[in-house]
């Protein structure tokens, strides 16, 4: 199920992971990836086989159909693409960095984190970063809120100091979330960063990816010209500016989670005190 390409050394090193699906609302976890392997040149360096791992035709209706087929574009009688899931490491040896870009699988669990942990002890990376994103209440006028959970507690002090907040939640999990229990036993540390993005817009959203490639870029300490980033969220800002200036309801309900945001975040500084996500 695993391919290796290529076996860089990566002692000590971290290995960056995006995944399509659960947390990935506005391509934050895969745009954010995929940008920084760009960034870098990254080169690939493994593959997991999908074939095990995905549901790709589900009974049902059309609709519920949709949610699992590959897309397809058929043009003039001309099957043009079949895009099959895809799951990619590269690495960027001069960083001692690892990418992951794939999608959260349907399937085996268990099996499909065996590859990750594999390729993790096989370059000898120590670290596993996961970014991600889920829908929310900031409004997009203002920075995204970005919350952090690790699989060693001692680490949260730190990662305060990048403005994270501590992430509280109880529900249906991820598959981070279950490769986070099991980094441990695999002798791995793992972080978690998800950016709170407006549940209100769908589609990319380029303002939280440049905040979340800005936090991973200090982290990391990687020296990226990110002035390509910022371009896009200037332009995107004032397309959803412009649209919410022709909707009075959208621009009332923006305004109210704009006070909300304004209030929370006095009394975040008020208090000293990093507020979780549940607050």
């Amino acid at each position: 199920m695993l391919t290796l390409l290529r076996r860089p050394t990566l002692e000590g090193g971290t290995l960056v992971l995006a995944l399509a699906g659960w947390m990935d609302g506005g391509d934050v976890s895969t745009g954010t990836v995929n940008r920084l392997v760009q960034l870098l040149g990254a080169t690939p360096m493994a593959q997991i086989d999908p074939e095990p791992f995905y549901i790709l035709s589900f009974p049902g209706s059309m609709e519920t159909a949709a949610l699992f087929r590959p897309p397809v574009e058929v043009e003039e009688g001309v099957v043009k693409s079949v895009e099959m899931p895809s799951n990619t490491f590269s690495a960027h040896d001069p960083a001692n960095l690892a990418f992951f870009v794939g999608k959260e699988p349907n399937l085996r669990w268990r099996a499909f984190g065996e590859c990750i942990f594999s390729v993790a002890r096989q370059t000898g990376i120590r670290r596993i970063v996961f970014v991600g994103s889920f829908g929310g209440s900031v409004p997009h006028t203002r920075q995204p809120r970005l919350f952090v959970s690790c699989s060693d507690p001692a680490r949260l002090p730190k990662m305060y100091r990048y403005g994270l907040r501590p992430n509280t939640y109880k529900g249906p999990g991820s598959f981070t979330t279950y490769l986070m229990a099991q980094a441990d036993t695999e002798g791995l540390e793992m972080v978690s960063l998800v950016a709170e993005i407006p549940s209100y817009l769908g589609g990319t959203n380029p303002v939280c990816i440049e905040a979340v490639t800005r936090l991973l870029a200090k982290i990391l300490q990687l020296p990226l010209d990110l002035d390509s980033l910022r371009t896009a969220s200037t332009g995107w800002e004032l397309e959803v500016s412009s649209f919410v200036e022709e909707n009075e309801e959208m621009a009332e309900t923006i305004r109210k989670l704009e006070e909300a945001y304004d209030n929370e975040l006095l009394d975040h500084e008020e208090s000293g005190q990093p507020p979780s996500l549940s607050s």
